[in-house]
């Protein structure tokens, strides 16, 4: 089968015909109808997030048809639409029986340890499979995967209650789903921060208000359209030390601040006027849970995540075609989120 892979890190990815996987007695292959390109991918294309073994068939944003099943699979069979929670975990160690496999002692991430969707077709534990209903396209069903689940994600962590305010620190895939799962769970004033003016526009289109960090400091704006008080959560989603500190000191008294944002670089916080004095809190977002997933499924079923303006461009299984999409992640452009279909 045709696949596009890392082979070096730092170097383009390239495109590599593999034997096609067959199936365990657990296992369920799926052809792949479509994978999103994140801005993960674009880190690990670079070497700033360790992949192996390689080579490797990146992606973990997936969606496909089941092609065939072990004899061990009952709750899928040939046909059937899914979407691929992003882990293949063990099911049986600490972290999974507590439900955050995200930790799983064993767990291999799809498009990181084990292959991923960026190929005709992927291999997966059928545990990992979830239903996706024939009312959202393969392509909505990929970006849930990654992008608007960890948005769920970050939402769940930050404990977001009815009426409270959020600034979404990136409109990007993830931000974008942010602004719509905040609103959905009631949130009050909701605030998109971004220096791209079409990101901005999407995120008025969606119900935020929008903020521009090119045209000044975002927390002042911030805190000018609170009345000097803040927000009650702030998420940032873009991987920037500049934003992640922005996202902190946006915060109100007893506010809280989920980073799910990649960087491998630090950045500075004022313990006692920015955490202690007000009781606030810095949350890490570690990808997200299966458990979160058959809701998230829902909300876009029933309209209230609507991922039509997120899916921003496809692209057919072509090395040179993925590779000029990581460069355009690389450099923050104006796409929220590309698709890959074979």
């Amino acid at each position: 089968m045709r696949t596009v892979r890392l082979i070096h890190p730092g170097r383009p990815l390239a495109a590599q015909e593999i034997p096609l996987p067959q199936p365990g007695p657990c296992d369920a292959l799926v052809r792949v109808m479509a994978a999103g390109i994140c801005h993960s991918d674009a880190h690990y294309r670079a070497g700033r997030s360790t992949v192996s073994p390689l080579p490797l068939t990146l992606g973990h944003e997936v969606a496909g048809i089941v092609e065939q099943t072990g004899p061990a699979v009952n709750n899928f069979k040939r046909g059937d639409r899914a979407c691929l929670h992003y882990l293949a975990t063990c099911g049986q160690c600490d972290y999974c029986r507590r439900g955050n496999e995200q930790f799983c002692v064993s767990g291999q991430m799809i498009g990181k340890h084990r292959d991923g969707g960026f190929a005709e077709h992927i291999l997966m534990p059928a545990a990992s499979l979830v239903p996706l209903p024939e009312s959202i396209p393969f392509e909505h069903g990929a970006i849930m995967m990654c992008s608007s689940a960890t948005s769920l994600h970050a939402l769940k962590k930050a404990r977001l209650e009815p009426a409270q305010s959020v600034a979404v620190f990136g409109v990007g895939g993830l931000g974008a789903s942010a602004i719509q799962l905040a609103r959905a769970f009631g949130a009050g004033k909701v605030f998109a921060v971004d220096i791209k003016p079409a990101k901005l526009a999407l995120a008025r289109q969606l119900g935020a208000i929008p903020v521009s960090g090119a045209e000044g400091d975002p927390v002042q704006e911030i805190r000018r359209l609170t009345g000097g008080r803040g927000v009650d959560v702030a998420l940032e989603l873009i991987g920037l030390p500049s934003t992640m500190r922005q996202a902190v000191r946006s915060l109100a008294i007893q506010g809280r601040a989920a980073l799910a944002g990649i960087t491998e670089r630090e950045f500075s916080v004022a313990p006692y006027a920015e955490l202690i004095n007000k009781e606030a809190e810095i949350i890490g977002v570690s990808d997200h849970l299966a458990s979160e997933l058959p809701s998230l499924i829902e909300l876009a079923r029933s309209g209230k995540l609507n991922l039509s303006s997120l899916v921003t461009r496809t692209i057919p299984l072509d090395a040179d075609a993925v590779n000029q999409t990581l460069d355009r992640l690389e450099h923050f452009g104006d796409d929220v989120r590309t698709v890959l279909v074979p």
